[in-house]
């Protein structure tokens, strides 16, 4: 990756100067122009990532020259340069687009932390472009994450969505993104410019989801006054999506089985088959196979469901994708709701990595709004996230090191406690002795038979 690019806009030379050798320093490609006219002939020639413009220039005023570079390009991003007690140009800047402000004289580690936050800011938005570029190319991008699990998905997928008409089933539990994985097949698929009709069949009253699926025939039953065109024939020659599957009542199945083998269906009331050319996509958060043991589900059309199955897995074994996820949440929350939320902290991130996610993906985009709703300052804190979220990230995090605790022997233990307290007490060992409750001669002996006595002895009090 090239390095950030700067223009440095200050009619004093001095400090122009100073300004750009010290951005130079940290690693920056960093230009000067000494007036406007010299930055906008500048922007109009090379791409800049960073805009650092004086408001008070000679010639063509700083205010003037943003609105000309955030028209030339409304994705820059420009910090603009203030004299102290000038506030209210700068104010002015903000409304017009300016994405920060400096006030004169400043340090240079307030200018580091500005350009770094900028940047990184800068950074985060052309990734949600590029992701956003990639989806309207591939609509299997739309299903985001990197880790194999579900990048097996994406594979099949693709290898799916080329086939004519093979019903689909998709398995997994709710929030995993099913209805994702239903839109990455037909848009992949010869089928993309024909309809994708969904159905949910959970939440269609028994006595009106035949009608819906099939349709009716004028007069079939006492309020059919009107001819009407089933689900099945408003997808035809495109996808029709059926989520909750598991939820389709008894009697139906057998109808959307003969679908399923012949490409036919009559319309309620009707005496003529329909044909109608069509991929069926299925979806469930049960285990069909067990709904069959129950009685619930036919097992002829579970089997004809299931020539091609796409499992989704659970978040909790994706744990690669948690935090881009994460990310890629807060940026749309950003912009939503018009928020400047830098990122996550450390400490946050590892309250996400250890919740266990019963509701999946969907859960995790419902934290990430609560928390940048809450959040007011610039990185997103545990303080933000649900308590119940806190509670069970520890219980997790507990859970997980007793497993681990229970592999190792009683002395690999209490060596990999010791170390533990000496690290947290920086190598301390007065006070490492008193929080293990043992003599500081006696942990001397423990750190000398586990091979752990440094010539470093850090006994001061503090």
């Amino acid at each position: 990756m090239g390095k950030a690019s700067i223009l440095v806009v200050e009619d004093n030379e001095d400090l122009c100067t100073a300004v750009a050798y010290n951005l130079k320093k940290k690693d920056y490609d960093a230009e000067t122009a000494f007036s406007g006219e010299t930055a906008l002939d500048k922007a109009r020639r090379s791409i800049f990532d960073l805009v650092l413009l004086d408001i008070n220039l000679p010639g063509i005023d700083g205010i003037t020259v943003l609105k000309r570079l955030k028209a030339h390009d409304p994705d820059l991003l420009v910090i603009m340069i203030t004299a102290y007690g000038d506030l209210s140009h700068a104010i002015s800047a903000m409304q017009g687009g300016a994405y920060d402000y400096l006030t004169k004289p400043f340090e240079l580690e307030e200018l580091r932390l500005k350009v770094e936050k900028a940047l990184e800011t800068q950074r985060l938005r052309r990734e949600v472009n590029q992701l956003r570029r990639r989806e309207l190319e591939d609509p299997i991008q739309g299903i985001y994450g990197r880790s194999p699990k579900i990048q097996a998905v994406k594979d099949l997928i693709t290898l799916v969505a080329h086939t004519p008409r093979t019903p689909v089933l998709i398995q997994g539990q709710s929030g995993t993104g099913k209805e994702l994985v239903a839109n990455a097949l037909h848009y992949a698929s010869a089928r993309k410019d024909k309809p994708l009709v969904k159905i949910n069949c959970s939440a269609i009253p028994d006595n009106l989801i035949e009608s819906e699926l099939f349709g009716h025939e004028k007069g079939a039953f006492t309020d059919a006054k009107i001819l009407k065109k089933g689900l099945f024939e408003m997808a035809n020659g495109g996808t029709l999506f059926l989520d909750e599957i598991s939820s389709l009542k008894l009697s139906l199945q057998p109808k959307l089985l003969r679908v399923l083998e012949t490409h036919t269906l009559r319309r309620v009331g009707g005496t003529v088959d329909i044909s109608v050319n069509l991929r069926i996509v299925a979806a469930t958060n049960l285990n069909l196979e067990n709904r069959v043991k129950e009685g619930e589900f036919r097992e002829d059309l579970f089997y004809r469901l299931k020539v091609m199955v796409i499992d989704v897995p659970p978040l909790r074994e994706r744990e690669e994708d948690i935090l881009p996820l994460a990310k890629l949440f807060l940026d749309q929350n950003n912009r939503e709701f018009n928020k400047h939320i830098e990122g996550i902290s450390p400490e946050a991130e590892q309250l996400l990595l250890h919740y266990p996610w019963p509701g999946n993906v969907r859960e995790l985009k419902n934290v990430l709004e609560r928390a940048a709703i809450l959040c007011q300052r610039n990185w997103l804190e545990p303080e933000f996230l649900p308590h119940e979220l806190q509670i069970k990230s520890e219980s997790a995090r507990v859970e997980a090191e007793s497993e681990f605790s229970a592999h190792l022997s009683l002395s690999e233990m209490e060596m990999r406690h010791i170390l533990r307290v000496l690290k947290e007490n920086k190598n301390n060992k007065s006070k490492t002795a008193r929080v293990l409750g043992i003599s500081r001669s006696t942990l001397r002996e423990k750190l000398r038979i586990y091979g752990l006595a440094g010539d470093s002895d850090a006994d001061e009090e503090d």
